[in-house]
């Protein structure tokens, strides 16, 4: 009886002394990695509610300095130096305050990007960066304050601050042009493969740069491929229409849409036949 009793109480002390009360968190922590052309940008933050409170210009004060979030301050990782809002910034990690205005925001990217809230010891020689973007106001009710990106090219892309009924779009430009062509060059010189000429070919496209190199790239791919790909045609035939020989065009979308036919790819026969109805005008 006796050992039934200190076991039971030690149990208790033991399970008493490490026990925790386990509760959702009112903000919770939120990450989101996006690539933009050949650069990483990471952004990590909590994602308060407004729970019926007036936010933008209440809770988040017009003129005072905010840690754009909640708890912990928000940081964004850039792995290149990118051009933010038409003013460069060196590759690396940055804690992210903004001090918002009925008509304007200014958004700083702050060198100290460890501290739970800098707005209530601001050091200015820590500010890498600072920006001023136009708010957009919208109707719709967002209750959870987001941070997304939007209008995704090779070369840029937008960062977007959104919460009730305001959103902060900040524009980021991304040195993709000379990394890809840095790039370009330095495979093309050395043992490239029928992959390493498409993908060249294609970027020269989509970036309406050189189209005959484009095409003599993509011609090399083709030659080099033991079997023929209904994609490589497909991105052929698209260079040659943008060079307008649309006969040698033409020849080229038919075998992609043989091709695809086969390969069972309807997506590729789709585009294909729009392509030939289009160019056979």
């Amino acid at each position: 009886m006796k050992i039934t009793y200190y076991f039971l109480l030690f149990n208790f002390l033991f399970v008493g002394g490490f026990a925790q009360v386990v509760t959702p968190p009112s903000s919770p922590r939120g990450k989101i990695s996006q690539q933009l052309g050949l650069t990483q940008v990471e952004v990590d933050y909590s994602r308060p509610s407004a729970r019926g409170r007036d936010i933008i210009g209440g809770l988040v004060r017009y003129g005072d300095i905010w840690r754009t979030g909640a708890n912990k301050n928000t940081t964004v990782y850039f792995s290149d130096a990118v051009d933010v809002a038409g003013k460069p910034l060196a590759s690396g990690k940055y804690a992210l305050y903004t001090r918002p205005s009925a008509d304007q925001w200014e958004v700083y990217f702050y060198k100290k990007n460890n501290k739970g809230n800098a707005s209530n010891n601001w050091e200015v020689d820590q500010v890498a960066l600072t920006v001023v973007v136009q708010p957009v106001y919208f109707e719709p009710m967002v209750e959870t304050f987001t941070i997304s990106f939007s209008d995704l090219k090779s070369n840029s892309g937008t960062l977007n601050l959104i919460w009730e009924h305001t959103l902060v779009p900040i524009l980021l430009k991304v040195p993709t042009e000379t990394k890809a062509l840095e790039s370009i060059e330095k495979t093309l010189s050395d043992e490239p493969k029928a992959g390493d000429y498409y993908q060249a070919a294609v970027y020269y496209l989509e970036e309406n740069k050189d189209l005959k190199k484009a095409q003599g790239w993509m011609e090399k791919a083709l030659d080099m491929r033991e079997k023929p790909a209904y994609w490589m045609y497909r991105q052929y035939a698209l260079i040659l229409a943008k060079r307008n020989d649309k006969k040698a065009a033409l020849k080229a979308v038919k075998k992609s849409l043989a091709l695809a036919e086969k390969a069972g790819n309807k997506d590729y026969v789709i585009m294909n036949k729009v392509s030939i109805a289009t160019w056979s005008n």
